[in-house]
């Protein structure tokens, strides 16, 4: 409900664009649940908007670059229906940036940084109040509280973000994130755990636990990792899936492993970054694991999880990085058997130390090993889906695909694309957020086909 200095914004059509990783997103329905209390209305286009928030990420160059071009577009922009529009934009590249922003995007009314979600409301009132040109800006960190405080905007009834912590000590020489995210601060076990009750209370099906490092959970508030623990908490909620991201290796101790196993809702698929396959290059990368050290985690899990899914992120021509590195994260990748990655060449990030390393390297060279290693990854993902070739798979539905609305597509326990055809009385709208057991027909590098068995649950 709007409070008598936020009374500006009811009946304001607004629009968001996420850029980045599944933090964005938590914080932008956290966002739109904000706005909708203010009394604003959601719109898809940001044509349409009377306010247009960009919540962004740093950690790529082209992100810097798509928001530039898309927040400054919208000075040509149709005329919004309220006749004013105010751009504001939040996340990481708010934070760093603060009011210099302006530099790029001259058309800026309000920026708000990573702790600063509560304040948008204020901050928007204030734009539309002041003279056009004039900037609102709050990227003060405080320190205290965490945005599941705040009303939410879910963008599945089926699905939700659960954040449980918020920031990052290991400072990777590559990532700007304990930069613009702060230090590690975890919520409560009993905190973390309501809010899950009462998602799954409110029909949600699958949960993703949210961290910089999930796996370094608790540390700052009882002395010591206790993610195992949380982990077992959520899994007697009575909530049917859970996944969680992102995981460090070098926190990832054998009793969350032995949780993972033993908790049946706890999905069969991690995401472990290893970033490269190199010990040295690790080292520069303060990674504080060893090549060999990965593998042998790889080990335990798969001992653990014999059917556990694999995936990874990983950097390509990082500062220093010889032909011989990148060998060895060839063959890593190789003797992990991940089924997918993300693989990105190296972006400098200013601020951090890796920007200020001299590589000599051509862009020539290091797009050929790019261009290697996708390949690999694309072989090992085509490979991996053979084995759920003939299986019947879980799949949670999420929506008729984007290229043809007669087939719908969901994800597996293993967190595998499933494409299907609904059976015969069911409607796309009554399937969202139900499971079907898909028995696969078909398995292509990026997505498994199949035929559905079965009523959906």
């Amino acid at each position: 409900m709007a409070s008598s200095d936020t009374q500006v914004l009811v009946g304001k059509t607004y629009s968001i664009k996420t850029f980045g990783c599944q933090m964005n997103m938590h914080d932008s329905e956290r966002v739109s649940g904000l706005l909708d209390s203010c009394g604003c209305i959601e719109v898809a286009s940001p044509d349409d908007a009377d306010i247009v928030v960009y919540m962004t990420c740093c950690v790529r160059e082209n992100a810097d670059q798509r928001l530039y071009g898309q927040a400054s577009a919208m000075v040509s922009a149709p005329t919004p229906p309220s006749g004013r529009r105010v751009v504001a934009v939040g996340g990481c590249i708010a934070q760093r940036d603060g009011e210099r922003l302006r530099a790029h995007i001259p058309n800026v009314d309000v920026v708000f940084g990573t702790s600063a979600l509560a304040s948008l409301p204020r901050l928007l009132s204030e734009a539309f109040g002041d003279q056009p040109g004039a900037i609102e800006v709050d990227t003060e960190e405080p320190g205290t509280g965490f945005s599941t405080d705040l009303p939410s905007h879910r963008a599945e009834r089926y699905h939700a973000w659960v954040p449980i912590m918020s920031g990052c000590n290991n400072f990777c020489t590559y990532c700007i994130v304990p930069y613009v995210r702060g230090r590690e601060r975890s919520r409560t076990i009993e905190s973390v755990v309501a809010e899950c009750r009462l998602l799954v209370a409110d029909g949600v099906r699958e949960i993703c636990l949210l961290g910089q490092n999930v796996n370094s959970y608790g540390r700052n508030i009882y002395g010591e990792p206790r993610f195992a623990e949380l982990l077992r908490a959520v899994g007697e909620t009575g909530i049917e899936r859970i996944r969680f991201t992102s995981s460090n290796p070098k926190d990832l101790s054998d009793e969350t492993i032995a949780a993972m196993a033993e908790v049946p809702a706890v999905m069969p698929h991690l995401h472990l970054a290893v970033q490269s396959g190199s010990t040295r290059v690790l080292k520069a990368m303060n990674r504080s694991y060893t090549r060999d050290e990965y593998l042998a985690l790889v080990g335990r899990l798969r001992a653990a999880i014999p059917d556990i899914a694999l995936s990874t992120d990983i950097i390509v021509g990082f500062p220093g990085e010889t032909e011989e590195d990148f060998q060895e994260t060839l063959s890593l990748v190789h003797e992990a058997g991940f089924s997918s990655a993300f693989t990105f060449i190296y972006s400098p990030r200013p601020g951090t130390p890796a920007a200020k390393m001299v590589d000599n390297t051509s862009h020539e060279v290091i797009q050929d090993r790019f261009d290697r290693l996708a390949e690999q990854v694309a072989q090992q993902a085509h490979d991996a889906n053979q084995e759920d070739l003939g299986q019947l798979v879980g799949v949670l539905v999420e929506g008729p695909s984007k290229r043809d609305d007669s087939v719908m597509v969901g994800h597996s326990e293993k967190n595998r694309t499933v494409h299907f055809r609904l059976p015969e009385g069911v409607s796309a709208q009554d399937a969202v957020g139900k499971i079907a057991r898909v028995r696969v027909k078909e398995a292509r590098t990026w997505y498994l086909r199949g035929t559905v068995e079965g009523d959906l649950t």
